[in-house]
């Protein structure tokens, strides 16, 4: 999925957000995590989400991190945007909650339209 999020993170950057974890779309991510500790990914990931408006995730793989970061952003009542390929599994956890807004995107061009919509 790099190459998706890396293209998430120009579209976001484009239209003028600041994106506090950019790093994810690193091809040096592995080597950047092995260097430091569970707790300070943690910390650092944790960091992230009370710094931002608003958490964007791909769901379209599920991660248990990713979860969970969902989870505290909601807890911490931060806007959240899902967004996930239209043929995703997605769980019901996730379209179900009405406080996260769950986006399907077909391709990087309607992604961009509606990133733009629903992050004002």
């Amino acid at each position: 999925m790099l190459p998706v999020y890396i293209q998430i993170v120009d579209i976001l950057k484009k239209q003028g957000h600041k994106v506090v974890s950019e790093h994810v779309a690193s091809v040096d991510l592995e080597k950047i995590e092995a260097k430091i500790t569970d707790e300070e990914i943690f910390n650092n990931d944790i960091g992230y989400v009370n710094e931002c408006e608003c958490l964007v995730a791909d769901v379209t793989i599920p991660s248990i991190g990713t979860g969970y970061e969902i989870c505290y952003a909601v807890s911490k009542r931060k806007k959240v945007l899902c967004i996930y390929r239209e043929d995703a599994n997605v769980s019901a956890m996730v379209r179900g909650n009405n406080r996260i807004v769950s986006m399907p995107y077909e391709n990087m061009e309607e992604l961009e339209k509606s990133l733009a919509m629903h992050l004002r």
